[in-house]
């Protein structure tokens, strides 16, 4: 890297660093950036209004949570590509805190997250909201008394490092004390699995429970209240907006819509 900023600033006849102050930009490589920048936009721009979608190629890093995974982005992915034909995808799955990071140093171009990200440079495109149920395994005996319930039988939930856990950790200690046992996992589909083999009760997305379900594997219960929905967002930088990152979040809410609407028809 080194070599190849040596190379551009004696192309420019200009130092692009400060490197008495500590490989700070100068004034003319903060100039440079600006217009790398605009360069880009009008770039997005053509490709936008002027070629054909379907004769130039294209590559778009997406960062999805695990809950949209295995939600609606087979759908997701189907669409973007009669959008595009030639479009190129790379698809990172992850917890939404790396997601937002990952976002923010511009590893992936699209992230589909629990969000909204609360950054000046983001856009966020809301989607549409996943609703939590209380599960257990199908053949469980619990208590009558909430309370005896969630002191027996450990609870399974998102990761440790989430929203989701923050809260269901806040709730439950806060109505039962500090005797609720948690055990935290990164994997949806592993979640679901541990309470159908009667390892814990879980607060799960109620789109996500019905196969599980179908299959006599879990079942509902109700001890009185639930976990907040989940909220999910597409982000995308807005500064400088990429034309693809922003339609792809569009698709996104689309496809996310047509996947809430066909459940709620359930």
């Amino acid at each position: 890297m080194t070599a190849r900023v040596k190379a551009l600033e004696e192309a420019l006849g200009a130092e692009l660093f400060d490197r008495k102050a500590g490989m700070v930009l100068t004034k003319r490589a903060e100039r440079l950036v600006r217009y790398a920048e605009q360069f880009q936009q009008l770039n997005d721009l053509i490709r936008r209004d002027v070629a054909d979608p379907g004769g130039i190629d294209l590559h778009l890093r997406v960062g999805v949570a695990e809950t949209l995974v295995q939600a609606w982005l087979p759908e997701f992915i189907t669409a973007l590509r009669h959008e595009f034909p030639q479009l190129e995808i790379e698809i990172v799955v992850d917890i939404s805190t790396n997601l937002r990071e990952a976002l923010l140093n511009r590893s992936i171009d699209l992230a589909l997250l629990m969000g909204p990200v609360s950054e000046f440079s983001v856009d966020n495109v809301a989607l549409p909201e996943f609703g939590l149920d209380w599960y257990c395994a199908a053949d469980a005996a619990l208590p009558d008394d909430p309370r005896e319930i969630f002191l027996t039988n450990p609870v399974v939930t998102y990761a440790r490092n989430t929203r989701p856990y923050r809260e269901l950790k806040t709730s439950l200690y806060e109505r039962y004390g500090p005797g609720v046992s948690l055990f935290p996992s990164s994997s949806l589909s592993a979640c679901f699995r541990m309470v159908g083999a009667a390892l814990g009760v879980a607060a799960l997305p109620r789109a996500l429970g019905q196969r599980e379900i179908s299959e006599g594997q879990v079942r509902r219960f109700d001890p009185g209240w639930c976990p907040n929905a989940l909220q999910f967002t597409a982000s995308y930088l807005g500064e400088p907006q990429s034309f693809l990152a922003r339609a792809a979040a569009g698709t996104a809410s689309i496809v996310a819509s047509a996947f809430d609407q066909k459940n709620l028809s359930k």
